[in-house]
């Protein structure tokens, strides 16, 4: 397994996987989460949306690659201070995501390290993430890196 920065070459696989990712978590809660709409649209929008993000500064996107295929991806950044949220600046994990055929083989636990190594090495005091607390395998991954929780987001459809 090979954990390296994400290039233009990988933003169709980055897109099949952000696909995934949104259809995950609209399952978790259709009124909550953005309806990932046909297949092609959210893997368009997904690799659109990943490829802005390739060359900031301040912004790390991660792929792990097996066998010559991207087996997943983390998408990692620096947050400001946030006086909405009371918190100082950060390390955010905005995604962790493994394809189906390489989990439980170390590649979600590969690409955390790699992305806190990343923050810890830009000075951030902190990391940052949100998972649901319908994904049980992702909260054991971040229980096990010593994560805590430490805020829990309500929602109210009007």
């Amino acid at each position: 397994m090979i954990i390296r920065r994400a290039e233009a070459r990988d933003l169709q696989a980055l897109g099949h996987m952000g696909a995934a990712l949104m259809r995950t978590h609209y399952a978790f809660d259709q009124d909550r989460f953005i309806p990932p709409g046909d297949g092609n649209e959210a893997s368009d929008g997904y690799a659109e949306f990943l490829g802005s993000q390739l060359n900031a500064a301040d912004v790390l996107v991660l792929v792990a690659e097996r066998d010559g295929a991207v087996a997943g991806y983390a998408y990692a950044g620096i947050e400001p201070l946030s006086w909405k949220e009371l918190r100082d600046e950060c390390g955010f994990v905005h995604d962790l995501l493994v394809t189906d055929d390489a989990r439980r083989s170390g590649v979600g636990e590969a690409l955390l390290d790699h992305a806190i190594e990343w923050l810890r090495e830009q000075g951030m005091p902190r990391v940052v993430l949100w998972t649901s607390p319908h994904n049980d395998k992702a909260r054991r991954l971040f229980e096990r890196r010593a994560f805590r929780p430490t805020m829990l987001e309500m929602t109210l459809e009007l």
